[in-house]
């Protein structure tokens, strides 16, 4: 059984994507995934040269991250899959807007104290997120961001951004792109392979 690790923006819809795709892959090969919270508001704080819809997209983005760790510590890594499912169903499809109400019918659907939604706006957990998103982004390069994975074969870690993918692929789709990402992500020297992006990434 292998593990995949993925850092997840509850509110970045690439990473949506990714997790979506994970989960498929969970189906049709020897893989469990576990969830990690970082922080797109943290990773672009203080930086030049943002385009204006993204810094004005940005602002509401730490209130998400935070209830997302404030679960974790109070109840285990395990309740963030759950979560994010629940917050990013809300997020990406319902367009539900980021706030309070957001946070307490997310929790609330997966059984989590409603007073966690009180952590958006406390600085309390920034610590513990500050620790997550630096576990997540050290290996793969702070010019990155969401979804980042990492996964252990054969005693070696591989950790990569992306796969950055629109739609999601199901079934076996998911497992042969799983076994294409292993390949690249394994081989000594390998660091990029892109193409212009041509669809929205939430299909509907």
């Amino acid at each position: 059984m292998t593990t995949a690790d993925m850092w997840f923006d509850p509110r970045c819809p690439w990473a949506w994507n990714a997790s979506r795709w994970l989960l498929e892959v969970e189906r049709v090969r020897p893989v469990t995934v576990r969830f990690h919270v970082m922080s797109l508001s943290l990773l672009n704080d203080g930086r030049d040269g943002l385009e204006e819809w993204y810094r004005e997209w940005l602002k509401p983005g730490m209130g998400p991250v935070r209830v997302a760790v404030a679960a974790e510590q109070k109840y285990g890594n395990e309740v963030l899959r759950d979560l994010y499912t629940a917050l990013g169903t809300r997020i990406h499809h319902e367009r539900a807007p980021i706030g309070p109400e957001l946070y307490r019918a997310a929790l609330a659907e997966v059984g989590l104290a409603a007073d966690l939604a009180d952590a958006a706006e406390s600085t309390d957990h920034d610590e513990a997120l500050r620790a997550s998103h630096d576990a997540g982004l050290e290996p793969v390069g702070e010019d990155l961001g969401t979804p980042t994975i990492h996964v252990t074969v054969d005693g070696q870690r591989h950790a990569f951004f992306g796969p950055v993918v629109a739609p999601a692929p199901r079934g076996e789709a998911a497992g042969r792109l799983w076994d294409g990402v292993l390949a690249v992500a394994g081989t000594d020297g390998f660091f990029e392979l892109k193409r212009a992006r041509t669809r929205r990434p939430i299909e509907r």
